[in-house]
């Protein structure tokens, strides 16, 4: 039933301007749809990749601590300098049990992750699957 649907993440902003101009400039994103008239800093759309975002300005924001959008790349090292060039500045890799860190890259048998957070103060990942 859902097989042929598109998904869509939420992200919460404070300030419609500077959250757009972080995930079409930063993140290479364009600007699917945005509100009009009274709703033009409430609510936008923009593309990331094959990801779908809808930028919310919450009346009350929630406190959240984990990554609720990931990004899986094919290779996260490049997609990680790619983003540092633009000004993108990442979170240091936690060196949970077993892991090997790179930098901000967190290297485990199941994959390999790095987080950052946009203008708004949200956290954000990248992933990449292990190498068959």
């Amino acid at each position: 039933m859902l097989s042929k649907s598109k998904h869509a993440g939420l992200i919460q902003i404070k300030n419609m301007g500077r959250a757009i101009n972080f995930y079409t400039h930063k993140l290479g994103g364009s600007v699917n749809m945005r509100a009009t008239g009274d709703m033009k800093d409430n609510w936008a759309s923009v593309n990331v990749g094959k990801a779908e975002l809808w930028l919310i300005k919450a009346n009350k924001p929630e406190a959240r601590k984990l990554a609720y959008n990931v990004f899986s790349v094919k290779s996260i090292r490049a997609t990680v300098k790619g983003l540092k060039s633009k000004g993108v500045k990442f979170e240091a890799a936690e060196a949970m049990q077993g892991a090997k860190i790179e930098g901000p890259i967190a290297w485990h048998k199941y994959g390999a992750s790095a987080f950052f957070k946009d203008t708004e103060g949200n956290l954000l990942m990248l992933w990449q699957n292990p190498r068959m």
